[in-house]
């Protein structure tokens, strides 16, 4: 993920995968997104650590359980969106599948983030967090993680410090508005608000990634 993507046309990948990105015989520091066969069990994000030089078991963390119903909502555009950062850099593309899925570490952090973001919000409000997460760099993401982790990080921390943060964050931003500064004699003039109407969700989503990419 971290390689220089590779000229467009060749179509010889960098390395093989497994997953979203993870390299094929080492034991990496990666994520595991684990999908129940049912239809209605949660959806759980591990951390491994991935194996230590001087060798033994790889160290796993839990980091985010994510209710089925919201995965159902936010599995397509991710998946999507990773495999179009995964093309970037000649590297095959994912899909998910139930079982353990191996996702790559810094896409996994930037999963964590929006899993955690989604936590508390109402069902309406998971478009306008998928989109607002969406519009964040990926630098951003990883930057929210280290902060989010270091104190908040496991399933029990929901609701608390950088956790609760990223809910009002992502989900209270119903869109755009571009600020005027005020006159010098002290009147405001009104926020002009931006062009994009409100859009069917994936739609919005889609068209957001676009412009990130």
């Amino acid at each position: 993920m971290e390689q220089t993507p590779k000229a467009a046309g060749n179509n010889k990948k960098s390395h093989p995968t497994v997953g979203f990105g993870v390299p094929v015989g080492l034991a990496p520091h990666h994520f595991v997104v684990s999908i129940p066969r049912g239809s209605r069990q949660e959806v759980r994000i591990t951390e491994d650590l991935g194996m230590h030089a001087q060798g033994g078991d790889s160290q796993v963390l839990d980091r985010a359980v994510v209710a089925r119903s919201v995965w159902t909502e936010i599995s397509g555009p991710v998946m999507k969106l990773f495999n179009q950062r995964l093309k970037a850099h000649n590297l095959a593309s994912g899909r998910w599948k139930s079982g353990d899925n191996p996702v790559d570490r810094l896409l996994g952090k930037e999963l964590c983030i929006l899993a955690w973001a989604l936590e508390e919000v109402s069902h309406v409000k998971i478009g306008m967090v998928l989109r607002n997460w969406m519009a964040l760099r990926p630098e951003e993401r990883w930057w929210l993680f280290g902060m989010t982790a270091a104190a908040t990080g496991a399933p029990e921390d929901k609701g608390r410090g950088w956790r609760a943060a990223l809910g009002y964050a992502l989900g209270d931003t119903p869109e755009k508005v571009i600020r005027r500064p005020r006159s010098s004699n002290g009147q405001k003039d009104k926020p002009l608000k931006d062009k994009k109407k409100e859009m069917p969700m994936l739609k919005y989503v889609l068209d957001s990634s676009h412009e990130d990419q």
